[in-house]
Formats: C-alpha cells, sequence, structure tokens
C-alpha cells in the first residue's frame, strides 16, 4: 500500500484531503458557494452573463403547483426534469416522447403522468437534494447531443467536464453515459470519464469504475482520438466560470448541442478527482504551474491561452496505475 501511495505521489496526484485543505478550502469563499450549489442559481447566473444554457420551461416550488407541468409541456416532445439541489444525476428525469397517451423516458420505458407527478413530489420532499432539505423542480429542454458522441453513448446525454483553477483551464473529461449508469454521465454510477488533449482537443485514454479502458463498455467503439467540437469555445466558457463566479477551483459542465453548440449544464465546487485517471496524469503539476503564473493572465482569453501552450506540455513523473481491486 505504502508503495503504490509513493508511485501516486510521484505522478502528482492529486487526493482528496489536499483538494479540500488546499485547493477548495483556499480558494473558494464560502458565501459564494449557492450559486452553484442550485442548478437554477447557476442557470440565472450563467444566463445574466450572456453564457449560453438549455432553455428553462418552468419551476415548481410546491406540491399545489405540480399541475403546472402540463402546461410547461403542453406543446413539447421532449424534456428533462431536475431537482434544483440535487448532486451526481440523482432525481433527474429524462422523457424523450409521447407513445400513446404515455410520456416515453431515455431509457424506452413508459410513463403516465401520475407517476411523473410522484416523481416531482419526491423532488419537492428534498429526497435528491443535499441534506434532504425541502427542494424546487425545473423543467427545461433536452439536449439533442452532438453526432460525434453517437457511438459513444447510451441512453443519455454526454458532457464535457473542465476543472478550472484560478481561471485557467487545467484538464478536462468528456464524461460518456453507459447502460450500467442509466444514461446519466457520472463515473460513480458506471460512467465513462475519457481524457481530453487539452492542446489538441482529442480524447485520450479512459476509465470505468477506477479502470482504464479504451472501447465503450456497451458498442465497443473506440474511445481514443476522437476530436471533441467547438474545443477552443468550451474552454473560454470554462474559463468565464470564474469570473462570474469568484470561485478559483471549479468543476465545469458542458454539453454539445447539436443546433445551439456549447451550453453550460451545472458549476461544481468540490470537482471529483477521477479526471486524473482519465487524462493519465496527475493534477499536482498543472496547478503549481496556474500558481506561477495566474497573476499575469488578467482575462479568460489569456488564461486559455495559457492552458493551450503550457500546460498540454507537462508530463507526469510516472504513469498512474491503478492496483486491482481485492475481493471483500
Amino acid at each position: 500500500m505504502l508503495r503504490h501511495l509513493r508511485r501516486l505521489r510521484e505522478a502528482g496526484v492529486l487526493g482528496v484531503n489536499a483538494r479540500n485543505a488546499d485547493y477548495v478550502l483556499a480558494h473558494n469563499e464560502r458565501a459564494r458557494l449557492p450559486q452553484v450549489n442550485c442548478k437554477l442559481a447557476t442557470k440565472k447566473l450563467a444566463e445574466q452573463h450572456g453564457i449560453p444554457v438549455p432553455a428553462l420551461f418552468g419551476t415548481i416550488a410546491m406540491n399545489g403547483e405540480i399541475r403546472r407541468l402540463a402546461r410547461f409541456v403542453e406543446k413539447r416532445e421532449s424534456f428533462v426534469v431536475k431537482p434544483a439541489q440535487g448532486a451526481g444525476g440523482d432525481g433527474i428525469l429524462v422523457v424523450t416522447g409521447r407513445v400513446n397517451g404515455h410520456w416515453r423516458r431515455h431509457d424506452g420505458l413508459r410513463l403516465d403522468s401520475g407517476e411523473l407527478d410522484f416523481h416531482l413530489s419526491n423532488i419537492l420532499s428534498g429526497m435528491y437534494s443535499l441534506g434532504g432539505r425541502p427542494d424546487r423542480a425545473f423543467v427545461e429542454a433536452c439536449v439533442k447531443f452532438d453526432p460525434v458522441f453517437d457511438e459513444l453513448t447510451t441512453g443519455g446525454v454526454p458532457d464535457v467536464r473542465v476543472l478550472v483553477y484560478r481561471g485557467v483551464p487545467a484538464m478536462a473529461m468528456v464524461r460518456l453515459p453507459t447502460r450500467e449508469s442509466d444514461g446519466k454521465a457520472n463515473l460513480h454510477k458506471g460512467g465513462v470519464g475519457l481524457g481530453i488533449d487539452l492542446a489538441t482537443g482529442r480524447t485520450r485514454n479512459g476509465v470505468c469504475h477506477d479502470q482504464a479502458v479504451e472501447e465503450h463498455p456497451d458498442s465497443g467503439a473506440p474511445l481514443n482520438g476522437v476530436l471533441v467540437p467547438c474545443w477552443e469555445d468550451l474552454l473560454h466558457m470554462a474559463a468565464r466560470c470564474y469570473d462570474i463566479t469568484g470561485l478559483g477551483y471549479l468543476g465545469v459542465d458542458m454539453v454539445l448541442d447539436r443546433e445551439h453548440g456549447p451550453l453550460l449544464l451545472e458549476l461544481n465546487a468540490r470537482p471529483g478527482l477521477a479526471i486524473q485517471i482519465a487524462n493519465g496524469i496527475g493534477l499536482r503539476s498543472a496547478l503549481a504551474r496556474i500558481d506561477r503564473h495566474a497573476e499575469e493572465l488578467k482575462n479568460p482569453a489569456a488564461r486559455v491561452d495559457f492552458a493551450l501552450d503550457r500546460l498540454p506540455r507537462l508530463e507526469p513523473a510516472a504513469p498512474i496505475r491503478l492496483e486491482p481491486r481485492q475481493a471483500a
């Protein structure tokens, strides 16, 4: 175990304790966290600063307002229901169409109006919220993701996670839904994390359940070498999120809509660290280099140029390798 930890340290891997103490607590002022802990607040903040987000159809704050859902989606075939303060993709319901008077979920199962109302009631009760607090539900447009991801996605929408430190995109990955993850792009549910080379926007490496993968577990499609569309636009959007939130250590989750281009989904003040495994390199060297130059980088364009020109050249001291899981 000690030898394994030593190898990870040599590879520059950032651990949870160091992330929390040296980066989250040091760079994320507590008073600024509510704007990212609530998806509705994030959406409003982004719109105020001209950052595109999926269209909002309506919000529901109490059980007596659930009947308003019918009006929100009356002329729509697809939509997404989300808890405002949910985490990890829990409580998100994707509706993709209508079938004989029923709604059709992303997985093809049918859903009647009563079941949809019950799901909304669960959201309002706080079943999916941070700390179990009463919550609000909101209904937004269903993203039609870019066709480049067609063979790399099962039953959901892939997203791009960019880790932004002091306004500089430090590392990035694509998160791909799988059959096991039930269409969610979350790695802890069985999704695939796919590293992205910052300089080129091409995918490299992949991880699923903390193990390296080269093919999508459902389609068998190769994961390496895929060019992410609108790559520099995504990096600029991520860099701007530092300016609008004031948070120095931030996970920016975006989607690529085939009609509207890059859209901001949500922000995370404590982004997970599996992005290092997906990229095959640790974060420490990138963060240290940003620290040395952050004061010189006065605007998002300068910070993106720095990421494109300087960070991709960083090499790990040793490759990251995970030890096989031990049987319980």
